[in-house]
Order: structure tokens, then C-alpha cells, then sequence
């Protein structure tokens, strides 16, 4: 009987969480040595694609309560979290941009901006979605408006599900919402948990042109060029659709349409202006979902809403976010990081090392706590992270940024998960995209980071 690689995988997570449920190693307590061993076998179930992704999700939630691993309200936090709602909302949204045609409509307004080629279309893709990283402060949000938009570009250049562009365009759109948007304090949610407990913790509040200028130029726009040329090694492709003639066939605004665009309109002029009236993403996103549901508004009937809403892909989303609380509430995220931080050879007369090291331990720590659980973990370990490399606390606290802006895995990050699963991407893809501009950062962003730091006076 032949043995795939993905049971190999599996079997061999399964065989280590026996080990570490049944003889716990002394650094963990036997919460966390629980929360390890079932850890590590959901990571692997998702990881390999061993299951349905809903699946595994389930399987989560009822091994979490049956071995008592946390308690109910921290394994089904995912249902509760902002980002599961908002989530929700850009499903119903997205499916209402689809079924009125202005998906479509906006997508030929941008087909006849990058009709220049695939390289073209993804470079131009890959830099508007990172604009939108200065407009707007959701990352979800930013993926919420754009994929649906981006489906039916590729859509009307050819690029079908079936083809590596289809994913090259998601992926150009998806990771340039958020990706350099960690080097913009207000986009995405790990950089204000860091600047939250750096000012409660340390009386250290970045501003935004600080932040701006010292991670931007490489970790927003160096990594911006990256990708673009990344998505073209890894899912090359040819135009084989045109927009040439589809504006005359665009015709005039039907109600729904114009309904709709008045909502959204409305809904991002809430999220831009959010430090004004404080109100959650989640919610604006809700409150437009609920209003296109309406009978009276006409645009998302019962149908389309029971046949288009990928359900399953919200448990999906709500057993990442739960796995994730229940690793920082039975203490596994801090022990981890407390032991790579007691084994990582620091040494003051080895600067790049040391900022090497530190940038390491924040990709590191992601991949066990997920990346807005970076910041949780790491900054109030600073202080001692600052004596043992001779760097000052604020120096710390901003190397941060450099591993939480990388994820290795698509679970680590909401925004990416999302978008993949609105747009029908398998999780594999994700990962391949991940992993590929995870070692271009090791290889060239971090010693070009470290080289701007030296230059800027941080180091």
C-alpha cells in the first residue's frame, strides 16, 4: 500500500503529540503540554491538506472540549472575534457586488488601466492594493471590497479558476492589501497591539511618520516588488481574454448597482475615518450585509444567500481564531518564546546577529501564536531582549514588526485566509506564496532592513 507524504506528515505530528501529551518536556505545564500535543496535530491536519479544512475545524472544536485543553469560551472565541463577522459581512457583500454586476463594472474600469500583459496586470494589482493600505485601516476590510473585484478581472481576462493567473491575480491583490501594510502604524491590527503595549508597558507610542519612514521603504515598497516578481515565478501565465470593446457594453447603473455602490461608499467612509467614532470594521461590514439582505433593498435574496456563503469556511476561520486564543490562554505561546529567547546565542558585539536573531524570533513565535499574538507575547519580554543585545527598548520593539510581517502559513493571518476562501484558492497555494517570500525576506529584506536601520540611527 503506497503511503502519501501528507500521511506520512500527519502521522508522524500524531506520533510526537502522543509524546508530548503522555511525557510533557519540564518547561511546560500540563495545560500547555495538552495545548501542545493537540497543536500540533490540527497545524498538521491544515498544513497538509490531510482533511476538508471545515473539518479539521470541527475536529478542533470537539477535541479541545472533550480533553478539556481550554475552556469553552476561549476555544469558541472565534465565533465572537470582530474578525469573524466582518468576514461574514464581506461574503454577503462580495456575493452582492457579484450578482448586481458592479464587480464587474469596476473590473473593466481597472481591465482597461492594465491591459499591458500579465506582468502588467499583476504589478498593477500588487501596488493599488498597497495604496489602499494608506486609505483604509482594515486589512479585512481592504480584502472585503477588493477580491471580488479582483475575480472578475481575472475573469475577464481569461484567467479562469483552473489557471495558475487566477491565482496569481488573488494572490497580487490579497497579499498587496496587507502585506505592506504592517509597515503602516494604522492598517493592520498587530502593528497597534504592538504600539498599544508599548505605550502601556514601556511609555514608548510610535507616530506614524516614525513608523513610516523606518519600515516602509523596504518592508512596503522593496517587499512589494518582491511579490510581484515572486507571483510571476510561481504562477506564470498569458492573457488570453481582452478589454478591448467592453466599455460599450458596460450600459447604465441599474438600481441595484447604484444601491449598493451608495452603501459601499458609505461603509468605507466609515472604516477610513474609524478613529473618529471608533466603531469596529466588523461592524460597519455587518451593518451593510444586513441592509442588502433586506427584501425592501433587493440585492442578496434568500437564495443567492443559502447557495453562495461559503459556511464552511467560516468555521474554518472561527477554528484558526480559537486555536490561536487557546495557545496564548494555557500559557504555550509565552513558554515557547521564553525558551527560544534563553537559547538564542545573544551577543552585543554581534549587532547584525543579534538583529538577525530578533527578527527570527518574531517569525518564529507567529507560526505558534498567529501574528497579531507576536506583539502579545514578545514586548514584554523587551526590556531583557534590549540588555542581552545592547540594543535600545525602542529598537526591540520595532524588530518586532520585521517577523510579524511575514507569515510562513496562510492560518497566520486572517486577511489571507479570507481572501483565498472568497476567491476559491486552495490553502496549499497560500502557503507556497508564503513560504517563498518568507525566505526572500531572510535572504534580502532583513539584511536590507538592517543596513536602513544603520542609516536612520536605530542601531
Amino acid at each position: 500500500m503506497k503511503i502519501s507524504v501528507k500521511s506520512i506528515g500527519v502521522i508522524s505530528a500524531v506520533c510526537l503529540a502522543l509524546w508530548l501529551a503522555l511525557s510533557p518536556p519540564s518547561l511546560f505545564t500540563p495545560a500547555a503540554g495538552r495545548a501542545a500535543a493537540f497543536t500540533l496535530v490540527i497545524l498538521s491536519f491544515w498544513a497538509t491538506g490531510f482533511v476538508a479544512e471545515y473539518l479539521t475545524a470541527l475536529i478542533f472544536f470537539t477535541g479541545a472540549v472533550l480533553f478539556k485543553i481550554a475552556p469553552a469560551n476561549v476555544i469558541f472565541s472565534g465565533f465572537s472575534s470582530g474578525a469573524f463577522w466582518l468576514i461574514l459581512g464581506g461574503m454577503i457583500l462580495g456575493v452582492g457586488i457579484n450578482a448586481t454586476g458592479l464587480g464587474k463594472r469596476i473590473a473593466t474600469q481597472v481591465t482597461t488601466r492594465l491591459n499591458r500583459g500579465y506582468a502588467g496586470l499583476i504589478g498593477g494589482l500588487v501596488f493599488s492594493s498597497a495604496v489602499s493600505g494608506l486609505l483604509m485601516p482594515s486589512a479585512l476590510g481592504r480584502v472585503v471590497l477588493l477580491v471580488p473585484i479582483a475575480v472578475t478581472v481575472a475573469e475577464q481576462f481569461g484567467l479562469h479558476k483552473d489557471r495558475k493567473g487566477y491565482v496569481g491575480v488573488i494572490a497580487a491583490v490579497v497579499l498587496g492589501c496587507f502585506l505592506p501594510g504592517f509597515a503602516i502604524l494604522p492598517a493592520n491590527v498587530p502593528n497597534m497591539v504592538l504600539s498599544g503595549l508599548s505605550e502601556t508597558l514601556y511609555q514608548y507610542t510610535p507616530l506614524y511618520g516614525e513608523y513610516l519612514l523606518l519600515h516602509f521603504p523596504v518592508l512596503g515598497i522593496a517587499k512589494s516588488f518582491i511579490l510581484w516578481g515572486l507571483i510571476l515565478i510561481l504562477f506564470p501565465d498569458t492573457l488570453t481574454g481582452t478589454s478591448h470593446g467592453i466599455e460599450s457594453q458596460a450600459g447604465i447603473m441599474s438600481r441595484s448597482e447604484t444601491t449598493l455602490s451608495v452603501i459601499l461608499g458609505i461603509m468605507l467612509a466609515f472604516w477610513i475615518f474609524d478613529f473618529l467614532h471608533h466603531i469596529s470594521p466588523a461592524w460597519v461590514a455587518m451593518v451593510g450585509a444586513c441592509i442588502v439582505l433586506l427584501p425592501v433593498v433587493g440585492i442578496v435574496n434568500t437564495q443567492l444567500f443559502q447557495q453562495k456563503i461559503n459556511f464552511g469556511s467560516l468555521f474554518y476561520i472561527a477554528g484558526i481564531l480559537g486555536l490561536g486564543q487557546m495557545i496564548n490562554s494555557t500559557g504555550l505561546g509565552s513558554i515557547l518564546a521564553k525558551q527560544c529567547i534563553n537559547m538564542l546565542p545573544f551577543d552585543s558585539g554581534t549587532p547584525f546577529l543579534n538583529y538577525l536573531y530578533l527578527a527570527g524570533l518574531s517569525l518564529v513565535t507567529g507560526i505558534f501564536t498567529t501574528q497579531p499574538g507576536i506583539p502579545a507575547v514578545l514586548t514584554p519580554f523587551a526590556g531583557e531582549l534590549a540588555a542581552a543585545t545592547g540594543f535600545s527598548v525602542k529598537a526591540v520593539l520595532m524588530a518586532q514588526v520585521i517577523g510579524f510581517s511575514q507569515p510562513v502559513f496562510p492560518y497566520q493571518v486572517p486577511p489571507l485566509l479570507l481572501g483565498m476562501q472568497l476567491a476559491g484558492v486552495p490553502i496549499f497555494e497560500g502557503f507556497k506564496i508564503c513560504l517563498s517570500l518568507a525566505l526572500a525576506t531572510l535572504v534580502l529584506l532583513i539584511p536590507l532592513d538592517y543596513l536602513w536601520w544603520q542609516l536612520l540611527g536605530w542601531l
